[in-house]
């Protein structure tokens, strides 16, 4: 019987352990990155969606005066040229209130705007000169 020189009894347990590591370590990796995909295309599906309150909200404020068909018609117009949806639109006065969804499954999301002339707080009183 020959022996090889150089070699251990017992070492060839550890062989191909390396593989198996670089393995795991790929496979965790490549959950990560989905993750990160995951979030990054959520917080771009709120982003659109916010983007698009704003622009269908800011459009129905401008629009008041066609009364509320017409002014949530132009906002849901505003809306699908933004790529999203309007699932809610009221107007009362000038003032209007609108809520645009965007993106499909898990990855949905409303978000809910409000346009209009700004409103006094409390009552005005002029300023006295000094």
């Amino acid at each position: 019987m020959r022996r090889a020189l150089g070699r251990c009894p017992g070492a060839d347990g550890d062989r191909g352990s390396a593989t198996v590591w670089a393995a795991v370590v790929s496979c965790v990796l490549c959950v990560v990155f989905a993750v990160v995909l995951a979030m990054g295309q959520a917080v771009v599906v709120r982003h659109r969606a916010g983007a698009a309150a704003d622009l269908a909200a800011l459009a129905a404020a401008d629009h008041w005066i066609e009364g509320p068909e017409g002014a949530c018609g132009k906002a849901a117009g505003v809306a699908r040229a933004q790529g999203t949806r309007l699932v809610r639109c009221h107007v009362h006065g000038e003032i209007s209130d609108v809520t645009a969804e965007a993106g499909f499954g898990p990855f949905t999301s409303a978000v809910r705007a409000r346009a209009g002339p700004p409103v006094p707080v409390g009552p005005v009183s002029p300023r006295a000169p000094r």
